[in-house]
């Protein structure tokens, strides 16, 4: 599993993550097992005013590499905070975030894994910030996880076989990235089975670039992205870990209020790995 070769990366790394929900018990079980086991050094706020304001800042002065909330406040919260207090690195337009979902079906995806992109931050991304989640989270996957990236821009149509609005801004997206000269391999539009399944691909899409192989999938909204990676984790078997964000000058991210302690321990894992690519690029 991705999951259980990044705990290994990230043991002794010292990095150290701020946890601003220090009320919520399963925060406080969470930070006592990644201390335990030497994932990341654990800070934990109590009782503050505006705690995830503080924890970002705290991450923005250098106090510590990272943040990790989410347990008990919205989404939407955790990025206002993180937007203002530590902002955009320098080349991004928008920020974004991912899923990792892994099965026992290593016939698929990368081994059985795949990305997920944008499933928490952008409800409606234009055909520019389509393209720059797909930029962004194949960057993730090549870095985080040594992949090489095969991006498919999901649809209800594969290349054109059905005309609509909603799917031609898709396959635009896709023109849009060849237009960033990306070096990854990418295409769309494509249905979800043209994407995973070559067999299918070979019938939807003979002559496509993906041949049913994507191991990041990039969806056309949030509602579709969201409602997607619920389904493949509550009804496909999957193990879903995230959602991980992407696009912030440091590593800030967010939990699901329905999390369990495991989930958090596996996106502070994430949050940690981040953090110590971060501080490799600036000591380059």
């Amino acid at each position: 599993m991705e999951i259980e070769k990044i705990r290994e990366k990230v043991l002794n790394c010292g990095v150290k993550i701020v946890f601003p929900e220090g009320e919520d018990r399963r925060i406080r079980k969470a930070a006592e097992i990644i201390e335990s086991k030497k994932y990341a050094r654990v800070l934990i706020l109590e009782d503050c005013e505006k705690p995830l304001y503080k924890g970002a800042s705290m991450v923005a002065n250098g106090e510590a590499d990272a943040m990790v909330a989410g347990a008990a406040h919205p989404t939407s919260a955790v990025f206002k905070a993180a937007l203002k207090m530590i902002g955009l690195k320098r080349n991004r337009s928008i920020a974004s975030s991912f899923f990792l979902m892994e099965s026992d079906n290593k016939k698929v995806g990368e081994k059985g894994s795949f990305l997920f992109a944008d499933c928490a931050i952008v409800p409606q991304p234009s055909e520019r910030e389509l393209a720059v989640i797909a930029c962004m989270t194949a960057e993730s996957a090549a870095e985080i996880f040594g992949w090489k990236p095969r991006v498919a821009f999901l649809s209800f149509s594969t290349k054109g076989s059905s005309s609509h609005p909603s799917a031609d801004r898709v396959s635009r997206a896709a023109k849009e990235v060849e237009n960033m000269e990306a070096d990854f391999v990418f295409d769309g539009e494509l249905q979800f089975d043209a994407a995973v399944i070559p067999s299918v691909a070979k019938r939807k899409d003979p002559a496509g670039k993906i041949e049913g192989k994507a191991n990041v999938l990039v969806f056309p909204d949030l509602n579709s992205a969201n409602i997607g990676y619920k389904i493949t984790e509550r009804l496909g078997g999957f193990t879903a870990t995230g959602p991980i964000l992407q696009g912030f000058k440091k590593p800030i991210n967010d939990l699901s209020r329905g999390c369990s302690v495991d989930d958090i321990v596996s996106v502070s894992c994430f949050t940690a790995l981040q953090a110590l690519y971060a501080k490799e690029k600036k000591g380059r």
